[in-house]
């Protein structure tokens, strides 16, 4: 198991999503996020975790950064 934590940039990456989309989730979404000093961490398990109990579908503003193939 990798147990390492994630980047913004990495988390994208896993993600399929833009670094607005990270920023605006952790904000209005509640994505868990860990800050360290300037920076964002995350636990790929804990995300993981989050998008399949529909975290990122949660809320009533929808994320249209796909949509607009961002």
């Amino acid at each position: 198991m990798d147990d390492r934590w994630l980047s913004v940039d990495e988390i994208c990456a896993h993600l399929g999503i833009t670094r607005d989309t990270i920023y605006r989730w952790i904000d209005r979404k509640g994505m868990p996020a860990h800050r360290v000093g300037r920076l964002w961490k995350f636990k790929k398990d804990e995300v993981d975790d989050w998008v399949r109990t529909g975290g990122a579908g949660m809320g009533n503003q929808p994320d249209r950064d796909h949509e607009n193939g961002r």
